[in-house]
């Protein structure tokens, strides 16, 4: 039974097991990827058929990346990342504790070697520094070594990988999302998070020819409580900015009015609305009005319905419709002076404006993620930058010495390198490989 657990673990933190999940997670990513996200199940059938539509519903493709086979793949990913560090770590330690031991450097033989008169000149040439001395089964032996953090490079990357995945998973499935729209100098909660944001400006650039080129909000936050001091930022499309730890997108705009209600000819209550925004009069219980759209410049095409010949307010037009209880009772086209009459009451639209909508990321875990992707980086450069080096000579006969040089990463460069500094060193290096009696 133990070593059955055993062999369940090795599987668990093996490179192949790792490979296969990466290779399938790979594989959905790209698959999910040139699918559309977050859309209804009669869009999909629509676009690709009601089978099609029902194999999306039921694997959740609509909504890959917070799955559940999404999240136990990630999650079976994080655990092969541990178990693979937890199970080398242990053999990691005792060779790097080893890698410069006397006693474990006599028992190696590299393919760097010679005969040298005097080894202490061949360490500096291999940037060795001032090599130790030691007596090893009673020969003397001089010893430096150099960039063990080298060994420690695929184990670091593992462990950043493990923490980028495991926080950037966890970011995404527990990710809150707002959205914050309104008209300039408008005030709206952010969410659930105790702060408020109100829209300071909003700017639409368009070029020379009328094609807009940027939408650009700036907005003030501040807390509900007065706890903290308001911070301002300004957002654009594809420049957003970070603010309390929630990341701010210029995401979409629109257009609004501010929808007003009489009673008996008497101001009753008023209102921003912006396009697709109730109105519920507030001393008549299930009296609801709908503004389904704003029309800044007006005009009627027969056939087509209504439409704006332009982006500015010079004939503005409101499509409403009324509820009562929960059943449409009326539907038109507002214009400008008009007004709804529902018994006493009178429903008016007036100053079109644009509005802003800014979607709002809460992501608790993005910095410990950027941490995880920091941490790969690291054990990247040690794995390909930082070469594990050691250099030993162990006394001979007649006062000779046998140097010996590793360097894995180092290859034909190292040996070059080794063959230089061991001349320096005064080599002899007959065919046998044993010193001549002469020397």
């Amino acid at each position: 039974m133990r070593n059955r657990f055993h062999r369940i673990v090795r599987f668990l933190g093996s490179m192949r097991f790792a490979i296969v999940l990466l290779a399938v997670l790979a594989a959905a990513c790209a698959a999910a990827s040139t699918l559309t996200q977050g859309q209804s199940y009669a869009w999909y059938a629509q676009r690709y058929g009601e089978r099609t539509a029902a194999f999306i519903a039921a694997l959740d493709l609509d909504d890959a990346f917070h799955s559940p086979w999404f999240i136990v793949l990630s999650a079976f990913l994080c655990l092969d990342l541990l178990l693979c560090n937890l199970v080398r770590v242990k053999a990691l330690i005792r060779r790097t504790r080893m890698f410069a031991e006397p006693g474990h450097l006599l028992s190696l033989t590299p393919e760097c070697s010679a005969w040298v008169r005097q080894p202490e000149k061949a360490f500096p040439h291999l940037n060795m520094g001032i090599p130790a001395q030691s007596e090893t089964d009673g020969k003397s032996m001089l010893s430096a070594v150099r960039g063990r953090a080298g060994l420690w490079g695929a184990w670091v990357c593992h462990l950043g990988i493990l923490l980028l995945i495991l926080f950037f998973s966890l970011g995404q499935t527990l990710e809150k999302q707002y959205t914050v729209y309104g008209v300039l100098g408008q005030s709206m909660a952010v969410g659930s998070t105790g702060y408020i944001a109100t829209i300071d400006d909003f700017r639409i650039d368009k070029s020379e020819s009328g094609f807009v080129e940027q939408y650009t909000t700036r907005f003030t936050l501040r807390d509900a409580n007065g706890a903290t001091t308001a911070q301002s930022a300004q957002v654009s499309v594809n420049h957003p900015a970070r603010l309390r730890g929630m990341k701010f997108f210029q995401n979409s705009t629109g257009w609004a009015a501010k929808a007003s209600v009489t009673k008996n000819g008497e101001p009753l209550q008023s209102q921003w609305l912006c396009a697709g925004e109730y109105l519920e009069v507030s001393d008549k219980p299930g009296l609801t009005v709908l503004l389904s759209a704003v029309y800044p410049d007006y005009i009627f095409v027969p056939g087509a319905g209504p439409k704006s010949l332009s982006d500015s307010p010079v004939n503005p037009a409101y499509l409403y419709s009324v509820y009562y209880n929960g059943q449409l009772v009326g539907m038109n086209v507002l214009m400008q002076s008009e007004e709804l009459t529902v018994d006493e009451y009178a429903v008016s639209f007036s100053e079109p404006s644009p509005y802003t909508l800014l979607q709002v990321k809460q992501n608790s875990f993005s910095l410990f993620a950027l941490l995880g992707g920091l941490i790969t980086a690291v054990g990247l450069l040690l794995a390909l930058y930082v070469q594990p080096v050691r250099v030993w000579a162990v006394s001979g006969q007649d006062g000779l010495w046998r140097l010996f040089g590793e360097n894995r990463k180092g290859g034909k460069l190292f040996a070059e390198a080794f063959a230089k500094a061991a001349e320096k060193a005064q080599i002899s290096t007959p065919e046998d490989g044993k010193p001549n009696a002469e020397d």
